[in-house]
């Protein structure tokens, strides 16, 4: 007898998720799926190896191949202003940076893309990357001049004495565009779709735990606040403010004007277009 199919969901390893996938996790909301957790260019690439059916998943990873996904409706992780999450600390001021270079983590590829794109296009910078862990490098014998940190390492650094000037990228893309900026999306593989292998919809699993997690906002404090660097005020602050969990218009207008930017500045080969799963 053949062993029967487990649904493979991926979960990013952060903080800014844990609305979202706590029902999950704890079988408030049951489901079939087994959750694999890691940084965001993990389960990118384990989408587009086909080891996850459904995952969160950057934005810039669905631009790379939006021939292999389906967009889950009504659901992101994005910010209508400062996000707290995704921050480019420096030793100097911004406008300073002409020539220096700057560290960048290799867990993010939509951070990295947005970075870009500011240093290009909004402060007309010219800039060197390089890439490698951040925190063991801040605390090394030659710590970067600079460096992009994302999700709680971000939170962990965002004060660090030595690094004065920060720049919030999600604020710093609505004070260019007036618009918010989606840094992840959820995506349902397009061959497990068409292989009719999804019983019930993953996307309306997702919505109904993000409902959940939101309307219980006092016990994700409770959780979150175990070793986190934030105050229960800051995180509160953080959830309900810095961070949007949906995708109406504003929202997609957003990300329609990132991939064109993108495109612009050829770092993907055209804007994607938007293809949302349905049962």
């Amino acid at each position: 007898m053949s062993t029967p199919l487990v649904l493979r969901m991926g979960r990013i390893g952060y903080l800014n998720v844990l609305p979202i996938y706590h029902p999950l996790e704890a079988g408030i909301l049951p489901h079939d799926f087994e959750l694999v957790s890691g940084p965001p260019a993990l389960l990118n690439n384990m989408m587009a190896r086909g080891e996850l059916h459904v995952s969160s998943c950057s934005c810039f990873e669905y631009a790379c191949r939006p021939e292999r996904y389906y967009l889950v409706e009504d659901l992101s992780i994005g910010s209508r202003g400062p996000v707290m999450s995704v921050l480019l600390l420096s030793r100097l001021p911004i406008e300073q940076l002409d020539g220096r270079g700057i560290l960048i983590s290799g867990e993010t590829h939509t951070s990295v893309a947005l970075l870009r794109l500011l240093m290009r296009d909004r402060y007309k910078l010219n800039v060197r990357f390089s890439t490698g862990p951040v925190t063991p490098a801040v605390r090394g014998a030659t710590p970067p001049t600079a460096f992009l940190a994302i999700g709680d390492e971000a939170l962990r650094l965002r004060n660090h004495p030595d690094y004065p000037y920060r720049l919030d990228l999600a604020e710093a893309w609505r004070d260019w565009t007036g618009l918010p900026f989606i840094f992840g999306l959820w995506v349902v593989s397009r061959e497990a779709a068409e292989q009719g292998l999804f019983k019930t919809d993953p996307g309306a699993l997702l919505r109904r735990a993000r409902d959940w997690g939101l309307q219980h906002m006092d016990l994700i404090l409770d959780l979150t606040g175990l070793g986190c660097p934030l105050s229960r005020e800051e995180l509160l602050t953080y959830y309900r403010d810095g961070l949007v969990y949906s995708l109406g218009q504003e929202e997609l207008q957003g990300l329609r004007l990132f991939y064109e930017k993108l495109a612009t500045a050829g770092m993907i080969p055209a804007p994607p277009p938007l293809r949302f799963f349905r049962m």
